[in-house]
């Protein structure tokens, strides 16, 4: 197959693009030829090779799949089918370029002629429905079921008739029925919690997500109570669906008892009694990881849990967080630290790590980060959790390894060793510490200490959030709200704001990979209808780029001001990593 693929691929270089149609045909063989090949294979492995044909570009025999654009310009797997035509196999708009649908459901049946929104009967098809003969032929050629030619920004792929077959199976079963938790009338989603988080912790995430979920559904009675009246048809045509305002929102709650290590068993049993179609928010003590990988290997999109400790992954696709938690503020400090080259005296950078979730959250940040600045490795102490950390040890570690710079992730109770270390006069140059391994505690950090430490914050600054923080309250009926309870509100407020405009994009197929598609490709965030990203709560940036998992991907290093008040001084620009 190689030798031939590559023989082709040379006589198309030296012939006329005209002719490179009718090659095709003459070397692939008759289009039919898809349709009577009987596949070998199981059905699971019909789908396997099948959606990496369609996601990765890569052929049965593991070859790239080969194709040309313009005619006789070739490329090869980088043009795979999903990246224009989405995950979801739903196509898009963008830009001003269609992409149509390549999934099943809408190829194997006519594109009729609308008129407001009504096929026309009496009138002949736009396009008649594919075969899986046309369907090879137009993928081959670029020629439809109408005989006409597609644009040339989509490739003509050079397939033989197994892999086409392989091909054609998974795009018959893409998207072809709507995923679980879809009903009629509502679409189900579930919050996940565990069982030992406090009354204050379960509330802050629950009563805003909650509210949201009944604004929703009072506003689906509304329309549905005055179907084909003004108001109705105006919501229609600002949501581009119809179904999605009238559509309702079911929202279950996972409950996750005991330890971690039977939350899997927990949540497959929910799964099989009252399925889903997303889980939305969610809070556990501990760790997301359990979640994480059930949702990632039952592909149910899990939108933005409220964690410290997400999954840090390049590839997994169904897992939406806020960001990479504590683990980018490690991050922020390595980069920061490596950009101040000259300005810090020279030693090794010296990283003290309290043993705990948090802990190592932090120092696997740092560390990775770190690594990519060039510099030589930090020399790392670990703090046994419950051990104390003393002024006195502090002072040991300066004097001997005669640091340039100091990280220190621990939590309140390591203030009393900075203060020391303040009051001593032999502080270090720079002391770096964590916002959110302190909390609340970062404000107890005293006076004379504040002038060498530097803190990382992923969030808007306090002054700045001011302008900001009636935006969530307001939309959800509520007011007040201080701390912890007033972060949950917020990102409550942009899980809402990212759902509700995913379920309009989605434009009523209601398939997991097109919710996923839908936020890809609209994270301008919309705010009633317009962008308005500069207005939005708690980040100073929130937007998601295709396939990127983390939606906010900065953070500030500040210093606290003297004085009274919770004033913060920017040391550094919104960072992004």
């Amino acid at each position: 197959m190689k030798r031939t693929s590559d023989s082709l691929r040379a006589l198309c270089l030296t012939i006329p693009a005209a002719w490179f149609c009718l090659l095709l045909v003459l070397l692939c063989g008759p289009y039919a030829s898809a349709a009577e090949t009987k596949p070998s294979r199981s059905p699971e492995e019909m789908l396997r090779l099948g959606e990496r044909m369609y996601r990765e570009g890569i052929l049965p025999s593991g070859e790239k799949m080969q194709a040309f654009l313009s005619g006789d310009v070739p490329v090869s797997g980088e043009f795979a089918c999903g990246s224009c035509h989405l995950r979801s196999g739903v196509g898009s708009n963008e830009g001003g370029v269609f992409t149509p649908p390549t999934n099943g459901y809408n190829l194997y049946r006519p594109v009729e002629v609308m008129h407001k929104g009504v096929a026309v009967a009496s009138s002949t098809p736009v396009r008649p429905a594919y075969t899986d003969g046309t369907l090879a032929a137009v993928i081959r050629t670029g020629v439809d079921p109408a005989g006409r030619t597609l644009r040339q920004i989509m490739p003509r792929y050079v397939i033989d008739d197994d892999a086409m077959s392989v091909l054609i199976y998974y795009l018959k079963a893409l998207s072809s029925e709507f995923s679980p938790g879809v009903s009629d009338d509502a679409i189900s989603f579930a919050v996940v919690i565990s069982d030992d988080l406090s009354a204050t912790d379960r509330d802050a995430l629950l009563v805003p997500l909650e509210r949201f979920v009944a604004y929703k559904n009072n506003q689906a009675l509304y329309y549905r109570s005055r179907a084909g009246n003004r108001s109705a048809r105006m919501a229609e045509t600002m949501l581009l669906s119809k179904d999605i305002a009238y559509r309702r929102i079911l929202l279950k709650r996972w409950v996750l008892k005991g330890p971690s290590e039977t939350w899997r068993g927990q949540l497959e049993e929910y799964n099989r009694t009252e399925p889903v179609f997303a889980l939305l928010g969610g809070m556990v003590s501990g760790e997301w990881e359990p979640v994480h990988r059930f949702s990632e290997e039952h592909h149910i999109p899990c939108l933005f849990p409220i964690t410290d400790f997400p999954v840090i992954s390049g590839k997994d696709w169904y897992t939406l967080y806020f960001s990479k938690g504590l683990y980018l503020e490690g991050e922020a400090a390595a980069r920061y630290l490596g950009s101040r080259d000259g300005q810090l005296p020279s030693g090794p950078v010296v990283q003290i790590v309290r043993d705990s979730l948090k802990g190592k959250a932090l120092s696997e940040g740092f560390g990775e980060a770190w690594r990519g600045t060039g510099h030589r490795p930090p020399v790392t102490i670990r703090l046994k959790e419950g051990e104390p950390f003393t002024g006195e040890q502090m002072q040991r570690i300066l004097k001997k390894e005669t640091p340039s710079a100091v990280v220190l992730w621990d939590g309140g109770g390591a203030l009393p060793a900075v203060a020391a270390l303040a009051e001593s006069g032999k502080s270090p140059a720079m002391l770096i510490v964590s916002s959110g391994y302190l909390g609340k505690d970062l404000w107890k950090l005293s006076g004379p200490a504040r002038d060498f430490t530097y803190i990382t914050y992923p969030y808007r600054l306090p002054e700045d959030e001011a302008r900001y923080g009636g935006i969530a309250g307001a939309f959800l009926g509520m007011k007040g709200g201080t701390g912890d309870a007033l972060v949950a509100l917020e990102k409550t407020y942009l899980a809402a704001q990212v759902l509700s405009q995913a379920l309009v994009n989605m434009n009523g197929y209601y398939y997991r990979d097109n919710l996923l598609d839908a936020i890809d490709m609209n994270m301008g965030m919309v705010v009633m209808g317009v962008v308005q990203e500069q207005s939005l709560p708690l980040y100073a940036r929130f937007s998601f780029g295709p396939g990127q998992r983390y939606a906010s991907k900065g953070c500030y290093i500040v210093q606290l001001s003297k004085g009274a008040g919770e004033g913060m001084i920017k040391r550094s620009d919104w960072v992004i990593h």
